[in-house]
């Protein structure tokens, strides 16, 4: 599969916020670099999913305003927003933060991101 459509693929469903699904995207040696308002962080596989299931108890839903994707070879970039709904309030709609990221792909999977965002 081409590593555009992986990273569509990705972000096209409600992924951030489904442990299982997230799992079968992620590559077992996956390191993810982002660069947030809290500084840099640096996640493994666990941690990626850990963080998951920590938002989850947060919100309900997460969906993704994405206005580019452009990707050559292994590598694809992608730049959007993202939205969500709380649990305390699932009807009200609030944006999350903008995002800035290149992922690189291997053996089908996510292998590694590096990430910026900002709210």
């Amino acid at each position: 599969m081409k590593a555009k459509n992986i990273v569509a693929n990705f972000y096209k469903a409600d992924l951030v916020l489904d442990v299982q699904a997230l799992d079968t995207f992620f590559h077992p040696e996956i390191v993810f670099d982002w660069h947030s308002t809290k500084g840099f962080l640096r996640y493994n596989k666990k941690q990626l999913l850990e963080m998951s299931a920590e938002l989850r108890k947060s919100y309900v839903s997460s969906k993704y305003d994405i206005t580019h994707v452009i990707g050559k070879g292994d590598l694809v970039t992608v730049r959007y927003s993202q939205y969500v709904k709380t649990i305390e309030n699932p009807n009200e709609e609030m944006l999350l933060a903008h995002f800035m990221v290149i992922w690189e792909i291997k053996d089908d999977q996510l292998y590694r991101g590096y990430q910026m965002s900002q709210l």
